[in-house]
């Protein structure tokens, strides 16, 4: 859930080095081969010449978009992210920097007049600035260590920037000064590791610092130097969970102020304000008596959950920020909130509607802008800041993921199952979306893509289930196709009609397969009540669903009984494994991406206990726990001695999430019990594959295996 202008600062991917000598740029070539043109087909190495278009935002004056754009050499296993800007009036577009190092995070000076950017091309991520037209480049930053994240307030005098700080000891060698060349990590409570780190004492941390003519100055880091969390929150880091109000005097900013155990199982996040005069934080979520300390009871339950991303409406006069009720649950309603910063009041402007809010903007101090997952797409909405009624502007089968908004003006990053992310204008009028990039369009004049079909399935308890099937190019409905059944992960995430680089469907049904991906149950975007079924019950009414769901594209006469598989990633590749135990010879094959095989093991294992907490009920051992012990008794690895069917199985050595012993346990009892199995493992790689080779591997490996067990089934 990212704010409307997203300035996350994303890991380099391409080179650094001193701007004085820079290096040679990195080669792109994203043109498809005469061979990729005559076969018109999708692939893998079609995939990765794709362009990579995020972090749109349009100038003060709404005339000139301005986006960052990845692009990948696979040969050298990286890429490098560049600056576009694109004049709205002519359709020309730019691109504003070179392929010898990153720039990224753009956004705009209050004026216009200026873009300011993150640049590695000095030796490290630093601030810099240039002209709306490319030139006047000039670095504003030089930080030691570099920073990941920064913003400029509106009146230019201070800004924001995040950086990494040593806040406690976890090394060995800084523990024992004297062993200086020992290599542990010594830990008194949990969260040692988390996503694909461990835990060696440093954080993220705020800073404010002057901002002038000669750049920006080392600040005062405004969450404390011994504070150990981090702000942005870990592992996404997001930079839209921090905003300067209008006047450029305070700064908004998400953080969770827990440590160890406490961090562990909580999702108490908050949304603090900052004053850049006094030095002063409140903590709006749950204000304190200054004289006191102690916490003013409100009947708002002081905000247990996930409170994030605060922006400030024009007038400074009220903060919108998005919250959870339940403790615990990250997958709890979005609601979208409103701070009156007078009075200290709060009201939910989304409580009569049943889908999540995310990427909050204002339109005047009277009107919010966001989006919400509707059905199985991404859409944008509105809502009065007096009466809360929402309208969905948009329609259609697509995802729009990010927009902004300038001089009148509104631009959404638009993407489906058969497109990447393209920019469109939005006629905030009647929600209408005509195109304004064409960032890919020579490959998908080259490319033929399957149709995608929209299917309602009934249910075993009666409820209508939306279900995206996705045909191979060149579907003839006279021929047998071999089918596969995809099991989102999350488990709480849309099956949206969007595209993703990871788990393609266009892919999939470019190499001939049927693709049935079902939205079961909970899944967002069918109103909380779908979303929360799935909590304490893993093994029951979702895997109903998506056994309805290849059931019912079985009974088409195009899709092949004898040729099915079945497919999924983290909670989709537990659905595989608990799959294994209970088809009844419906698939030829199975492929498991870090999954959850073992609930026991899984518990101890994994980091944010939170979520096993919420989602299975609570640990192995409250024998007490009607819904915990149901989870651990239907653990997949419990039903090993049903399974029959060849299963490749992926992991990732980094992955803190579902740990590759998950993968290992299942690998493990596939082989004892002489189950053609493979496993593939990434030692580079945690809970994605991001890296080009890692992913034409990943694919060779994938496709090797249904073509194996699935196409050429006997």
């Amino acid at each position: 859930m990212k704010k409307i202008i997203w300035m996350m600062a994303i890991a380099a991917v391409g080179l650094g080095a001193c701007d004085r000598q820079r290096p040679e740029a990195l080669k792109i070539d994203n043109a498809l081969t005469a061979e990729e043109i005559a076969a018109g087909r999708f692939t893998p190495e079609v995939m990765w010449k794709m362009s990579r278009a995020t972090a749109s935002s349009l100038s003060p004056d709404g005339r000139t978009l301005l986006y960052q754009q990845t692009d990948y050499n696979v040969a050298e296993n990286r890429g490098v992210t560049t600056l576009w800007v694109e004049d709205l009036a002519s359709k020309a577009v730019t691109r504003l920097t070179d392929f010898t190092s990153n720039s990224l995070a753009p956004r705009w000076s209050a004026d216009g007049g200026k873009i300011y950017f993150l640049s590695d091309r000095s030796g490290s991520m630093q601030v810099w600035e240039m002209s709306p037209t490319g030139g006047n480049v000039r670095q504003l930053s030089d930080l030691k260590g570099g920073i990941e994240g920064f913003g400029i307030s509106p009146r230019g005098d201070k800004a924001w920037y995040v950086q990494r700080v040593q806040a406690a000891d976890r090394r060995s060698a800084d523990i024992h000064k004297d062993m200086d060349k020992s290599q542990a990590r010594i830990y008194d409570d949990l969260m040692a590791r988390h996503w694909d780190y461990w835990d060696e004492g440093e954080y993220l941390h705020l800073f404010v610092g002057d901002f002038g003519a000669e750049g920006l100055k080392p600040g005062t880091d405004i969450i404390g130097a011994e504070a150990a969390w981090d702000t942005p929150l870990a592992p996404y880091f997001d930079m839209a969970e921090i905003a300067w109000n209008n006047a450029g005097t305070m700064l908004a900013y998400t953080c969770k102020p827990l440590t160890g155990t406490a961090y562990a199982v909580s999702t108490d996040s908050d949304i603090f304000v900052y004053d850049v005069a006094s030095g002063q934080t409140q903590n709006i979520c749950k204000p304190t008596n200054f004289n006191t300390g102690e916490l003013i009871e409100s009947s708002r339950d002081n905000l247990p959950g996930y409170d994030k991303y605060p922006v400030w409406s024009p007038d400074d006069r009220m903060i919108a920020f998005l919250s959870q009720r339940r403790a615990g649950n990250e997958s709890d309603k979005s609601r979208l909130f409103l701070y009156d910063c007078s009075t200290a009041e709060m009201r939910d402007l989304t409580e009569a509607f049943d889908y999540n809010a995310q990427n909050v903007v204002w339109e005047g101090n009277d009107r919010v802008w966001f989006i919400a997952p509707i059905e199985g797409t991404y859409q944008i909405c509105r809502v009065a800041a007096t009466d809360g009624e929402v309208e969905v502007l948009t329609k259609g089968d697509h995802s729009l993921t990010a927009f902004t908004t300038g001089g009148g003006r509104m631009v959404a990053e638009r993407s489906t199952i058969s497109s990447a992310t393209e920019f469109f204008e939005v006629n905030t009028s009647d929600g209408s979306l005509p195109q304004i990039s064409a960032i890919n369009d020579a490959i998908y004049k080259n490319i033929r893509m399957g149709e995608v079909q929209k299917r309602w399935v009934r249910t075993t308890d009666g409820k209508q289930m939306l279900t995206w099937v996705i045909l191979p190019p060149d579907f003839d409905p006279a021929q047998k196709y071999p089918t596969l059944l995809y099991c989102e992960g999350g488990p709480q995430s849309v099956v949206a009609n969007g595209w993703s680089y990871r788990w393609n469907f266009q892919l999939m049904a470019a190499q001939g397969y049927v693709v049935v991906a079902p939205n079961r149950r909970g899944v967002p975007s069918f109103g909380q009540e779908w979303l929360d079924q799935i909590s304490g019950d893993y093994s029951g009414q979702n895997i109903r669903d998506y056994l309805t769901a290849i059931d019912d594209v079985a009974r088409e006469p195009w899709a092949d009984e004898e040729r099915m598989g079945c497919v999924g990633a983290s909670y989709g590749g537990y659905s595989v494994y608990f799959l294994a135990g209970c088809h009844k010879k419906r698939f030829k094959a199975f492929i498991a991406h870090c999954g959850i095989f073992d609930f026991d093991s899984m518990y101890g294992e994994t980091e944010e206990l939170w979520f096993v907490n919420n989602d299975y009920g609570g640990p192995y051992w409250d024998r007490d726990n009607a819904t915990a012990q149901r989870s651990y008794a239907n653990s997949p690895h419990k039903f090993v001695e049903k399974w029959d069917t060849p299963i490749l199985i992926f992991t990732g050595e980094k992955d803190f999430r579902i740990p590759y012993t998950q993968s290992l346990e299942a690998f493990t009892a596939a082989r004892v019990r002489g189950i053609p199995a493979r496993l593939v493992e990434f030692r580079d790689e945690a809970h994605q594959v991001f890296k080009p080779q890692n992913s034409m591997v990943w694919n060779r490996e994938f496709f090797g295996w249904l073509d194996r067990y699935v196409k050429k089934a006997e």
